[in-house]
């Protein structure tokens, strides 16, 4: 659950989705689309693909060049207070040298 969410949690990320969600796109296109350099929309694009929300396919053009198309998977998210609550029973906190116990505030990666 966290990765989809950490995936979804980027602007430019829910951009992509919005853009993939009729069709399948060339990665060039798509970078022009979002307004964005290659390599910066490959690294969404795998946080996404991570994430199990998009899939890529490679496919050879009439020319013999290599398209990378990428496509939306189907998703739904179902979020609820007891999901959350059902999900964090799964959780470790790592604390981190930075969290101070008198403060109440500890910081942690979940």
């Amino acid at each position: 659950m966290l990765t989809i969410l950490e995936a979804l949690a980027n602007p430019l990320r829910l951009r992509i989705i919005a853009l993939l969600a009729d069709r399948r796109i060339h990665v060039s296109q798509l970078a022009r689309e979002v307004s964005i350099s290659r390599p910066l929309l490959y690294m969404h694009l795998k946080r996404l693909e991570n994430a199990g929300l998009v899939t890529s396919q490679i496919e050879l053009s009439e020319d013999g060049k290599a398209m990378n198309y990428y496509e939306v998977i189907p998703f739904a998210l179902d979020l609820s207070s007891e999901i959350i609550a059902e999900a964090v029973k799964t959780l470790t906190i790592a604390k981190t040298a930075s969290a101070s116990p008198e403060d109440g505030n500890e910081k942690g990666d979940i």
